[in-house]
């Protein structure tokens, strides 16, 4: 199996805590993010080939191309066959490809910036949700946060996940904004690259508070409450940025 090569032995420091062992084509996943934003490639440029991009990372084409199958999965990579890879399309109103240009879903400093844009985000959708939402809108949203509660109790992270991702595209949908809307959804795609890449999935212990944040956001919401909606939907998200960063430590430092 490819992967990062295990150490010959144990260092100076018998008690030092290895690293967790990280398979070879997440690493060249990774590099290949930084490869383009380093050639500046914009969507619809072409890429190097399989045959260039193992040479240049000294990588198997193997490895290079279970990493490809990744990128391409994520929609930051397009392969034609018998044409070659390039940089994914746009797609969407604000055009997904040209803010996963910049965004490294491994840099920390690129996840806690697209954090703080989801507060910004987040916060005004759920107090413009507060004024507009409709009663189809309040229903809909509390039936996902009611996915993502029975997802928590009965440990199937795939719904948890479906709720979650309703309860808070529903708020957006709710704002009556299609500009924030779309924005929502897009920093949502990125934030779930750096979980697939970064963490290999849904990180954290965060569950439980995250069932009980969404209904205080939901009830501020019924209730009409546009500030009240606002600091619940901040609360939840520091917590997860929060959760996020005790996990990174937790996998950095064991």
């Amino acid at each position: 199996m490819d992967g990062v090569p295990a150490p010959a032995g144990p260092g100076p420091d018998e008690n030092r805590q290895a690293a967790p062992y990280r398979p070879g084509y997440e690493l060249v996943a990774e590099q290949i993010l930084r490869l383009i934003a380093e050639l500046d490639l914009r969507a619809g440029d072409r890429m190097p080939t399989e045959n260039e991009l193992a040479a240049r990372l000294g990588a198997s084409r193997t490895v290079v191309r279970e990493a490809i199958k990744i990128l391409s999965a994520l929609g930051r990579v397009r392969a034609q066959k018998g044409r070659g890879l390039y940089v994914a399309d746009d797609e969407g109103m604000l055009g997904s490809a040209r803010w996963s240009g910049f965004f490294l879903p491994t840099d920390l400093d690129h996840v806690y910036m697209l954090f703080e844009f989801r507060r910004v985000q987040e916060m005004t959708a759920s107090r413009l949700a507060a004024t507009r939402a409709t009663p189809v809108e309040l229903r809909a949203i509390e039936a996902a946060a009611e996915t993502c509660r029975q997802g928590h109790l009965t440990g199937e992270a795939a719904l948890f996940d479906r709720g979650d991702e309703e309860f808070h595209l529903g708020i957006a949908a709710a704002s009556h904004n299609q500009f924030l809307l779309a924005a929502v959804r897009e920093a949502r795609r990125l934030q779930h690259q750096s979980s697939t890449i970064g963490l290999h999935g849904t990180v954290g212990g965060h569950a439980a508070e995250a069932v009980e944040e969404h209904a205080a956001i939901y009830q501020a919401i019924r209730d009409g409450d546009p500030e009240a909606a606002a600091h619940a939907a901040a609360v939840h998200l520091d917590n997860t940025l929060e959760d996020y960063r005790r996990e990174i430590q937790r996998r950095v430092f064991g």
